[in-house]
């Protein structure tokens, strides 16, 4: 993978915009450490830094030029089939490499726009035709690289990361209603930002920008209602493992070292069995915590790990690792994001590029396939059950109980309250209540400024206009958009990009999500199971071991933290009131009763309202302050 940068003027490039985009490049030069380069003319000025995995020669660095020298293409990405369309054009054309990046600027050449569907990929791609001025800005149709716009009546500017974008010194004005979306899911929801005027270009879109005019164009959606219900089961596991076939094999292809994560879970599990058939030695990476045995998982992994034959590597780490490189992932964030586990990903990308440049990773099976606690619980919702008419009727209970998310009991009555509250509300608030940290009312108690009301409800509406009809497979299709691409999607690139590791991610193969989004709901979930086709297909496969155990992920010991090490940052940095006071933002009182509730026997959300607080002061402390 790679950092790009560029902006397309409507007047004239000038020497500023140049400082500027070479300031822009030197920010995101983690993403890409072997290689910088750059390219303007009087309209458009383009920056790469590059990170060297096909063709790691002198010939791949970019940006790159056709043989005309009339286009110009600057990539961020992995361009899985471009052998087999590389073949298809080389009778027409001469290719100086044999890199993917040169295939999509001779696709782009021949087909026009409509190449984009050809691709099978992760990208974000930019290509000018300097003959008619036209720009060509493209991401990929899940989201899993970025491409951040901004745009003004002088000029459009975009970049692989927000931080890049601000070198080219646009205005750093807090968008309000993405304040109040980022303390209710503790991220931001695309297109929007945390700041005005700048957008993430929606996945799956492109966007021509000429001096005339500038359209945008959607070329795929994830499907909606296109259910199968005359495919046999056992027939759909025999197609899904083949899909899963393709897509790892095609994502084994590089010049450089490749592992892949295995966390133990089924999804990286099916990963790295899949690979250990089509390479030897692979490498496998896991992590686990030291300190903390109710989080660590890595047992099972080491059980993965023997039956395949990797090459693993488990990671254990203490308290002191995680806080000893808590304030290199504050530096990464250049806008609010408390998905706690960042910080485990962040390290484990670390370790892993000791020992590979690319690795792959399970992400996106959860999504697409019913993996979350929060899944079983909106189809145990609309069943019709005398489980479902007890917790309704003892809500009163499970209100007075001590609630954390650290810890196995009071986890699981945090949880039994939620569900309580959620029976009461119709499909989508439902939806919008068990995403979100923070309730509309706590949110406005915690802030000063009233949230626009209509823009707020526009934007709920965006995210939950899919759930109509209590149909399980739109509440998967609401996730793939909203916590899939802003939360999932987000963390790993982030986190995988600051230590130069490119992470791909086989079930995200639009393949796989297209026929994932054909299967009846039952082949995914019922009363007992989750992600039931995919534990059906694998269960001779992998050890035994891996199923009907709870989910994890990569929880975060936030409690322990917050209640010692940080304590002291919390109260005499990041939220003393003399600060809290100056910024009037927050209403300093509420912050006061979240640091009690933390403190308490009964601390239930407070760790992740806190930690969202925290990565917010140390945001804004560095971009607006």
């Amino acid at each position: 993978m790679c950092g790009i940068s560029g902006i397309y003027k409507f007047n004239e490039i000038n020497d500023k915009d140049i400082v500027n985009l070479k300031a822009s490049i030197k920010k995101i030069e983690k993403r890409g450490p072997d290689n910088s380069g750059f390219f303007n003319d009087n309209i458009v000025a383009l920056g790469h830094s590059r990170l060297s995995v096909i063709d790691i020669s002198k010939n791949a660095n970019q940006p790159m030029t056709d043989a005309s020298n009339r286009y110009v293409i600057v990539y961020n990405g992995e361009f899985y089939n471009y052998n087999t369309e590389r073949k298809k054009l080389e009778s027409k054309y001469q290719f100086k490499s044999q890199s993917d990046t040169e295939v999509l600027l001779y696709m782009f050449i021949e087909y026009g726009a409509d190449f984009i569907n050809k691709v099978n990929g992760c990208f974000a791609i930019a290509i000018y035709d300097k003959q008619q001025n036209l720009l060509f800005l493209a991401r990929d149709r899940m989201g899993i690289k970025p491409l951040y716009v901004y745009n003004d009546v002088d000029k459009i500017i975009f970049a692989s990361e927000i931080k890049a974008l601000l070198e080219f010194d646009i205005p750093r004005e807090i968008d309000n209603t993405s304040l109040y979306n980022y303390f209710q899911f503790n991220y931001i929801p695309g297109p929007q930002t945390i700041f005005k005027n700048i957008n993430k270009l929606t996945p799956g879109s492109y966007i021509l920008i000429s001096q005339e005019k500038f359209t945008k164009n959607r070329y795929y959606s994830v499907p909606e209602n296109s259910i199968n219900t005359k495919i046999i089961y056992q027939d759909t596991q025999e197609k899904l493992i083949e899909l899963i076939n393709e897509s790892v094999k095609s994502r084994l292809v590089s010049d450089v070292p490749i592992g892949a994560f295995l966390s133990g879970g089924i999804d990286s599990s099916i990963i790295t069995a899949t690979a250990s058939k089509f390479t030897n030695n692979l490498n496998t990476f896991s992590i686990g915590y030291a300190d903390e045995p109710f989080f660590d998982e890595t047992k099972y992994a080491e059980l993965v790990a023997k039956k395949f034959k990797t090459n693993h590597t488990t990671f254990k780490l203490t308290n002191a690792d995680l806080l000893n490189n808590l304030f290199n992932v504050f530096d990464t964030l250049d806008e609010p994001f408390a998905d706690s586990s960042a910080l485990v990903v962040y390290i484990l990308s670390k370790l892993t590029k000791q020992k590979a440049t690319v690795a792959l990773s399970g992400d996106g099976a959860d999504e697409i396939f019913s993996g979350y606690n929060k899944h079983f619980a909106h189809y145990n919702a609309t069943l019709n059950s005398s489980k479902n008419s007890l917790i309704k009727n003892t809500g009163f209970i499970w209100d007075t109980l001590p609630k954390s998310r650290n810890g196995k009991i009071f986890n699981q009555i945090r949880k039994i309250q939620k569900y309580n509250k959620g029976l009461k509300l119709n499909d989508k608030e439902r939806y919008w209540a068990w995403a979100t940290i923070k309730s509309e009312e706590q949110t406005q108690n915690l802030l000063k400024t009233q949230v626009n009301q209509k823009d707020y409800s526009r934007r709920k509406h965006e995210i939950t206009e899919f759930i109509t009809s209590g149909d399980f497979n739109q509440i998967l299709y609401a996730d793939t958009h909203l916590v899939l691409q802003n939360d999932m999607l987000t963390k790993v690139d982030l986190m995988s990009m600051a230590n130069s590791l490119e992470v791909r991610t086989p079930f995200l193969d639009h393949n796989i999500v297209n026929f994932a989004f054909s299967l009846p709901v039952n082949y995914k979930i019922d009363k007992n199971i989750k992600k039931k086709i995919l534990q059906d297909a694998y269960k001779n496969i992998l050890p035994k071991e891996l199923y009907n155990r709870p989910k994890h992920g990569f929880e975060v010991p936030l409690l322990k933290w917050l209640k010692a090490d940080l304590y002291p940052i919390i109260l005499e940095d990041l939220l003393n009131k003399d600060l809290i006071e100056n910024q009037n933002i927050f209403n300093y009182k509420e912050i006061q009763n979240i640091v009690n509730k933390l403190k308490s026997g009964n601390p239930n959300d407070a760790p992740a309202e806190i930690w969202a607080l925290i990565i917010f002061q140390n945001w804004w402390k560095k971009y607006i302050h």
